[in-house]
């Protein structure tokens, strides 16, 4: 048997070494840095409080409460539009910004798509999890996944900002 202290090393080992990763998946969640780390927060005090009972691989438990609590949040604040009086510089695609603009659009895409699908695109794709890790972590079964994907991805390929036209540019 491991004492209270045992625990506390191994915890924060566990956060000093995927906290950074697991702050990346929260971002890609929510969208919005000060979210993120209010989500990775919660969720560590909770994996904290049943640690004892976490055996050998603690990040996909971590990481199913990361998600769990990302979907059950309710009136998250609104990310929108804000109102300004000096309108901000448009990004000039000829000097490299191409890649920045390309990711605002993305991250744009996955924001429009609901919950639970983007929660499997980022599990899927960005986390590169398999289709039952992702089933585990969102507590739902393979098939659920593999719809929640196939309509993420049916969105997103419809979606304006990543909708290309036939001669290369976006539309």
């Amino acid at each position: 048997m491991t004492t209270e202290i045992d625990h506390r090393v191994d915890f924060e080992s566990f956060v000093a070494a995927r906290s950074q990763a697991l702050l990346r998946t929260a971002y890609l969640l929510t969208r919005d840095h000060a979210l993120a780390e209010d989500l990775l927060q919660t969720a560590l005090s909770k994996a904290w409080f049943s640690w004892h009972r976490i055996e050998t691989h603690p990040e996909p438990y971590v990481r199913r409460i990361l998600v769990t609590t990302y979907a059950s949040w309710r009136g998250r604040r609104w990310n929108g539009e804000r109102p300004t009086e000096v309108l901000p510089e448009t990004a000039d695609r000829a000097d490299g910004a191409a890649a920045v603009v390309d990711r605002h659009d993305l991250a744009g895409a996955l924001a429009r798509l609901p919950r639970r699908q983007r929660a499997v695109v980022v599990l899927r794709f960005f986390e590169d999890l398999s289709v039952a890790e992702t089933a585990d972590a969102l507590g739902c079964s393979t098939g659920t996944v593999k719809s929640q994907l196939h309509k993420a991805l049916a969105h997103l390929r419809i979606d304006p900002a990543l909708v290309v036209d036939t001669k290369g540019g976006p539309r």
